[in-house]
């Protein structure tokens, strides 16, 4: 699967607090949750304001720590994130956002994608070409079992099909 899309640019040890406040756990609705995402992080009001569907997000290191919230994956979601980058996550993040089916890559060479930059990048084979500089890259791939539950539409509907 390749996307293609502008780029939302955050910074290292983005918590999940910070990408979805604890104040709005009792929300259910996934499109009132979506008007959420990033609210907790600096850069977080433009980000609202101005994510549009298809859009990539893209951090530092240590993206998604803190607590196990599900929620967070869920808010960018449905905010209308297609994929999410970062030098690294937090694990737990990470199998959260692949149980929901939001496409995931860690990349060393973050650092060199900018606010605004526009992506294409091949989800299955983790090779990304930044549009706006030329500028080419290898990111880590998903393993072929989080491939299947991400085609699936995550770990529910891959569960369904193969149990």
């Amino acid at each position: 699967m390749v996307v293609k899309g502008e780029v939302w640019k955050f910074g290292d040890d983005i918590d999940t607090d910070q990408i979805y406040p604890g104040k709005y756990l009792p929300l259910t609705d996934k499109k009132e949750m979506a008007k959420h995402a990033m609210e907790g992080v600096e850069g977080g009001e433009d980000f609202l304001r101005g994510v549009e569907s298809g859009d990539i997000l893209v951090a530092g290191k240590n993206f998604g720590c803190g607590s196990s919230r599900e929620h967070a994956a869920i808010a960018i979601k449905g905010a209308g994130i297609q994929i999410v980058m970062a030098k690294s996550f937090a694990r737990i993040f990470y199998r959260n956002c692949i149980n929901m089916a939001l496409p995931i890559l860690e990349m060393q060479e973050i650092d060199e994608i900018n606010q605004g930059d526009e992506l294409n990048i091949d989800i299955k084979s983790g090779k990304i070409e930044n549009l706006t500089t030329g500028k080419k890259y290898q990111a880590h791939p998903m393993t072929g079992l989080e491939s299947e539950i991400m085609e699936a539409g995550g770990l529910l509907e891959y569960l369904k099909k193969h149990h």
